[in-house]
């Protein structure tokens, strides 16, 4: 499933997500602020590589951890649903909040450090999983584990923004997309066997694995170089406080924006499901099948849909394009509610249907990674990628509520008004992005206008 976040995955089976990396740069004319550059090219070629199998350690770990988590808690910890509910709800709204604060800390500090120490954070939060045996021990746990992964996406944000030369991020993001989803597979289907097993040890086994995969993630992005440090000025003025983000009213409109279009997160993962099951004549097994049909197209197609990103211009276009196709795919499942419906039409709309919403989430991906990267300055990337990628836990909360009140309680009508949401939200983003480009500051002090930020 394509994720905005390829560096930090979604805490839930139907969200991978994402999570050693989120949000790339495009390549404006005008760049807002000195960009620290790769210092030799060997640096250049081999720093992807590093991040590939970073990526690569902890997805498998994840996949396995999404499928079965929720059965640990409330099978062997014995918390109800209710309670894991709220308790994740809490920790992400948290973890939300950490990762602005973690993001200026690797500006701050190095974003290759501090992306180690996350990771490490994070595995033992995954291993502290073990140990719990209440409601406030998991919350405690799931606090930890909900702020490591959103400071580890924004500090390894800012860590390729300093290994990898603009013109090439979003490329390296794609592929990052297409190795998260292929290891979330290989953990989910390990996650099976594991359900199958129905054992303590078995699932005990799983959230070992995911720490092991952080533990290796660490390690890996140790061996990485640091980023060339970035000019002084570049980190002290103007408006370097932790907070300077809150105060760029352009980039806070533009992260809203963001965060509406990932709204789609909990389409496949729990509005499909549920409609399908009360709303159309398809078979049960559907939803695995379109999970499957969306995990493998991001696999296969997500470097291939992000080629004709380059600059903000391209960006907000697919931005722009993926709300249109968004809203197409919401009427498509709108009409599988419609009367008279048999199981295999049913079926076949539902596969039309999953199709267009793969190929806005891939053009979406692309399209956010660019903007939400290339509109950050260079001296505070890591703060800025902690904040844009606030949109992803923002999803995961309040999603659920949403597309079920709609979609649930409102039936076809509601696939419609969310689809016109989607497409308002794309067709807004193009003119954000111009204006946020038009304030971002030129290394010699006016404000920069790059390829897409047009003319006033």
């Amino acid at each position: 499933m394509a994720n905005p976040s390829p560096a930090n995955p979604s805490p839930a089976p139907a969200s991978p997500a994402p999570t050693c990396l989120a949000n790339p740069s495009p390549a404006p004319t005008c760049p807002a602020t000195p960009s620290p550059t790769p210092t030799s090219p060997a640096r250049a070629t081999a720093a992807p590589r590093t991040l590939l199998l970073a990526q690569l350690s902890n997805s498998v770990g994840d996949g396995a951890f999404y499928v079965t988590s929720a059965l640990y808690f409330t099978g062997v910890v014995g918390l109800s649903a209710g309670q894991v509910g709220a308790g994740l709800a809490v920790a992400w709204a948290l973890g939300s909040l950490a990762g602005v604060a973690l993001g200026t800390l690797a500006d701050r500090r190095g974003p290759r450090g501090t992306s180690v120490l996350l990771a490490l954070t994070t595995a033992a939060a995954v291993a502290a999983f073990l140990l719990i045996g209440s409601f406030p021990a998991f919350l405690a746990a799931a606090t930890l584990y909900a702020s490591a992964q959103s400071g580890l996406a924004a500090a390894r944000q800012a860590l390729l923004a300093g290994l990898v030369e603009p013109e090439a991020r979003t490329a390296v993001l794609a592929r990052l997309q297409a190795v998260l989803n292929a290891g979330l597979a290989v953990g989910a289907a390990l996650g099976g066997l594991a359900l199958h097993a129905g054992t303590r040890d078995a699932y005990l086994a799983v959230f070992a694995l995911d720490a092991g995969g952080f533990l290796l993630c660490a390690l890996l992005l140790a061996r990485l170089p640091a980023p060339a440090p970035l000019p002084a000025a570049a980190t002290t003025a103007p408006g370097g406080s932790g907070t300077a983000v809150l105060r760029d009213r352009p980039y806070v409109v533009l992260t809203l924006l963001n965060a509406l279009m990932l709204l789609r997160m909990p389409v496949l993962s729990l509005a499909l499901p549920l409609w399908i099951a009360q709303r159309t004549a398809a078979p049960g097994w559907t939803v695995s099948a379109l999970f499957v049909l969306n995990t493998a197209a991001v696999t296969l197609f997500q470097v291939r849909a992000a080629r004709s990103v380059t600059d903000l211009d391209s960006a907000a276009g697919a931005v722009r394009g993926a709300g249109a196709v968004l809203f197409a795919a919401c009427a498509v499942f709108a009409a599988t509610g419609l009367p008279g419906l048999g199981a295999g039409a049913a079926v076949a709309v539902l596969v039309l249907g999953s199709v267009l919403l793969v190929v806005a989430e891939m053009r979406h991906s692309a399209g956010s990674w660019q903007l939400g990267l290339g509109l950050a300055p260079a001296g505070r990337v890591g703060q800025y990628q902690g904040f844009y990628g606030a949109g992803v836990p923002v999803a995961r909360t309040l999603g659920p509520l949403v597309v079920t009140t709609l979609l649930v309680g409102g039936g076809p009508a509601g696939w419609l008004l969310l689809g016109g949401a989607f497409a308002l939200a794309g067709a807004a983003t193009g003119p954000a992005a111009r204006r946020a480009a038009r304030t971002r500051p030129r290394p010699d002090g006016p404000a920069a206008v790059s390829s897409a930020a047009g003319r006033p």
